[in-house]
């Protein structure tokens, strides 16, 4: 796990793509896309059906790290809002006893902005803590520090003529109206089956204006790379 200053607050972004935020002791995931495989087989394109067990045992595994007493997801928590009805016994029972060990908010997302919470857990469209506004899609023109997720960054960048593509957050810096550091997030998509846009797409560019930088983070053995994606002009 990798510290990480954003906004004026500390937060630690871990290899398995979850953020935790020590000062809320939350955990926050974003894009798990429960029950794809599933969505994709009603669909005549048979992919193994064992999503949502892998995507729920990785958040198991980042609340033991971290040791997070609530977990908010950040939106298209399952790949359409129909999607906790298919959930077959096994991954039900492994969302139960999550949303039972800790407070699970569900932010809503463009996919299930309908999904009923049938095992367990509080949906919501977005909170606030502290300051931060916690939403599915990053609001072009938002001043406040912000944490979404929807647009899946992938850093792609050539090292050593080797062409490396990794899950990464993508954060801006800018000057808040008070006049305090301030900043948005985008979080890695953390579902098995999720893929990704280029962390450096001119729709993540442009859905974080204003913005004085724009960068891509990845946690790097133990440390937190930083690639500038866009400045602003002097």
């Amino acid at each position: 796990m990798v510290p990480l200053s954003f906004a004026d607050q500390e937060f630690v972004l871990t290899e398995g793509r979850a953020l935790y935020w020590p000062r809320e002791n939350a955990l926050l995931v974003a894009d798990l896309h429960l029950e794809k495989g599933s969505f994709f087989a009603g669909h005549g394109q048979m992919i193994p059906p064992y999503d949502s067990r892998e995507t729920l045992e990785r958040v198991a595994l980042a609340i033991r790290e971290t040791g997070a007493r609530r977990v908010i997801t950040l939106g298209d928590n399952f790949h359409d809002s129909d999607g906790s009805t298919r959930l077959e016994p096994h991954a039900c029972g492994m969302l139960e006893a999550l949303t039972k060990a800790v407070d699970w908010v569900w932010i809503t997302g463009n996919h299930d902005p309908d999904m009923e919470a049938r095992c367990g857990g509080t949906p919501v469209e977005e909170i606030e803590l502290n300051g931060t506004i916690l939403r599915h899609r990053a609001k072009q023109g938002e001043t406040r520090p912000e944490l979404s997720g929807h647009y899946h960054p992938r850093l792609q960048v050539k090292v050593r003529q080797r062409m490396i593509r990794r899950p990464c957050a993508v954060v801006s810096a800018n000057e808040g109206a008070d006049g305090k550091p301030s900043g948005r997030m985008i979080l890695p998509a953390f579902g098995a089956y999720t893929g990704g846009m280029n962390a450096a797409d001119p729709a993540i560019l442009k859905a974080l204006q204003p913005a004085d930088r724009i960068d891509a983070v990845v946690p790097a053995k133990g440390q937190l790379a930083r690639f500038n994606l866009w400045s602003k002009a002097a």
